[in-house]
């Protein structure tokens, strides 16, 4: 769009000029419509200049030094030319309105795809966004320009999925940043992504340590913030949380930081967020790149100059293996089963590629032939009742993500446990580290349980159907890692589990984990199950005892390098034989004061108390179905931050005035 320029083409102070960007408009060439972003210091209209679509930027001025900003981000537009870089097309640089007129990018910012979008780009996107990001910064510092505010909620894509960086109002000139001292330091301005101090600016989870430790933004500081930013790409997930999937719940990434701890962990601890490795089919080379890129001593982290030519070297080591892996399909079999793995290039890991809950069932099947419908009795009745009491029941689940986008809770619900009407079955998995050890286990344990029924009293057969579980997660995980080639190291997925096994008048509780199971008794909460948590001393002690490390960290007592408050769960390998999946195993003899049991994930227990929980069923409609996801909705009214999965099983018959009452 060629754009007529009035002479003379400066801002009103005569401090911004430019041969090609006009700086003055007339009221009638431009048209605001609705704001399609909006921050502390500006807000961002569609609009249309000249008949063409363009993006808006209109800063808030509400004070002199505010409108200094506005010059000084003009000046530095108006000299910045590349097409890594967002394309200012004009500005009207005289009140009462400042504007920035920018190319429209058809597309949403990268943070936007990732987490609103949830775009899963392939490898080969992957590179080629991060090696035009590095070109545009590698430009910008041979300008000697620092831009200090790097993050993908600043990268606009356009339709051709290339990245453009935008955002140039922390920008600054290398060489005015160089007199500045911590004891001129004084807070001023608007908040940015939560911090924003004369220098000391930036969103806080991409800042570097050493500008959170006060000291003056260099250009390696915009190195650390690219690295944190390509490995949000690669991950899918926002810097030091669980947002989107593989979810690393019970890990640092679910910490509860505040703005001091997170500061004191990634200056003091080096925490770093979870690096995306083989499990996502990242190249090694790209993943020690990224960890050089946030090295907490800047003097160790490459230039742009450096990180464009080990990209590149990345990008033709890779067009040689795939040429390699062509030729090598050119003479492979045809009849090759590969139902199961990644295609080449495929930049999500074989976990999302592999039906985990279809291996579970398929492995139990396989090992072990059950017959569904076999109306065989399990533990003859002399070896389980002690009274001629049966309870009645009724049942029903609920379950919910919460807050979190992906879902890494499973359960089920088995009455008549293979047709037999006195034994009844219920679980609940509470995944980490992805839903893999979760779904994989729900399908499992079931068949481990039946098989064992015939050999074993009902309390050793649940022992031994959650060690046997662990056992074959943990081996199909292995033998998947030696088909790919992967190190065994990266990725140690597991979940907590908690299952309830009624055998006519006995009801049996076995928990690994942090998930609870309470029975309601003559209406007061008995619980059924304990916590396994490092905060628990009995299980800080086995666990050092069986050669674990446990250590205090931010908020708890946690677990290995992993961080796991868990002590006990199903996979988790790198903490194996620490964290067991050994369960605790509750008897208990049912009678007719036991009205109900209630299991649920963590998710519900973090917020509601065992209490709460029978004053809540107290206040609702008598179906367990309702029961259940009252409880969870109330859960997530209340703040919790983790999936929720609740069962509400009813022991006896509940009478009409009950159930509307």
């Amino acid at each position: 769009m060629v754009m007529e320029i009035v002479e003379p083409n400066t801002c009103i102070r005569g401090c911004c000029s430019s041969k090609s960007i006009p700086l003055h408009l007339p009221p009638s060439s431009y048209i605001l419509g609705a704001p399609i972003a909006c921050g502390a210091e500006s807000v961002v209209y569609e609009g249309t200049l000249n008949g063409k679509k363009v993006a808006v930027k209109k800063p808030v001025l509400s004070t002199s030094e505010d409108i200094d900003k506005f010059h000084k981000e003009l000046q530095l537009l108006c000299k910045v030319d590349h097409p890594g870089i967002t394309t200012l097309i004009a500005a009207h640089a005289k009140p009462p309105n400042y504007m920035f007129f920018f190319e429209f990018y058809e597309s949403r910012n990268l943070a936007d795809k990732l987490h609103v979008e949830e775009w899963n780009p392939n490898m080969n996107q992957v590179l080629l966004i991060t090696m035009q990001l590095a070109k545009a910064l590698q430009y910008l510092h041979s300008q000697g320009i620092v831009h200090r505010d790097i993050k993908p909620a600043n990268i606009l894509m356009d339709r051709e999925l290339s990245p453009h960086l935008s955002d140039f109002g922390l920008a600054v000139y290398k060489e005015n940043l160089q007199g500045v001292s911590v004891e001129t330091w004084k807070s001023s301005g608007k908040p940015t992504g939560g911090f924003h101090k004369k220098n000391m600016v930036g969103t806080l989870i991409y800042m570097a340590p050493e500008i959170l430790k006060k000291q003056v933004h260099t250009e390696k500081s915009d190195v650390y913030s690219f690295g944190v930013s390509i490995n949000e790409l690669l991950t899918g997930v926002v810097p030091y949380t669980d947002l989107r999937a593989e979810a690393q719940a019970h890990t640092v990434l679910e910490m509860n930081y505040t703005e001091q701890q997170l500061t004191a962990a990634v200056v003091s601890d080096g925490l770093r967020p979870a690096l995306a490795g083989p499990e996502l089919h990242v190249p090694n080379d790209l993943s020690a790149l990224i960890k050089r890129c946030w090295d907490g001593n800047p003097h160790n982290r490459p230039s742009f100059h450096d990180i464009v030519l080990e990209l590149d070297a990345i990008l033709v080591k890779m067009k040689r293996m795939k040429e390699e892996d062509i030729s090598c399909k050119n003479f492979s079999s045809p009849q090759k089963d590969n139902s199961d793995v990644s295609e080449p290039g495929n930049f999500l890991g074989y976990q999302e590629s592999v039906n985990w809950s279809r291996q579970g069932a398929h492995f139990s099947k396989k090992s072990y032939p059950i017959d569904n419908n076999s109306s065989a009795r399990f533990w003859p009745e002399n070896a389980a009742a002690h009274s001629n009491y049966r309870p009645t029941l009724s049942y029903g689940s609920f379950a919910t993500c919460g807050r979190r986008e992906s879902m890494e809770d499973t359960h089920f619900l088995l009455p008549s446990f293979c047709n037999d009407k006195d034994v009844h079955v219920f679980g609940i998995f509470d995944g980490h580290r992805g839903a893999a050890a979760a779904e994989f286990s729900a399908q499992a344990l079931p068949g481990f349980l039946q098989t064992l029924s015939s050999t074993h009293s009902p309390n050793d057969a649940l022992f031994e159907a959650f060690v046997e579980t662990d056992v074959a997660f943990r081996n199909e995980l292995d033998s998947r890692r030696k088909i790919r080639g992967a190190v065994q190291k990266d990725w140690h997925p597991g979940c907590t589990a908690i299952a309830a096994l009624i055998v006519r008048d006995k009801l049996y509780v076995a928990n690994a984990g942090d998930c609870r199971t309470i029975l309601c008794q003559a209406g007061r909460p008995l619980s059924l199950s304990n916590d396994h948590l490092a905060s628990c001393a009995e299980e800080r002690e086995r666990v050092t005892e069986a050669g674990g490390q446990v250590k205090w960290q931010i908020d708890t007592w946690r677990v290995g390098a992993a961080a796991l408050q868990v002590t006990r769960s199903i996979g988790d390998d790198d903490l194996k034989p620490a964290v067991t999946a050994e369960p605790e195993i509750r008897e208990t003899l049912l009678s007719m004061e036991d009205e109900y049991v209630v299991m649920a994930s963590d998710g519900l227990w973090d917020v509601i108390t065992n209490e709460e929980v029978i004053s809540i069923i107290r206040d609702t409609v008598k179906e367990p179905g309702m029961c259940s996801k009252r409880l969870a909705t109330e859960a997530a009214e209340r703040g919790s931050k983790d999936n929720i999965t609740v069962i509400v099983i009813f022991l006896r018959p509940v009478s009409t005035a009950e159930r509307i009452y």
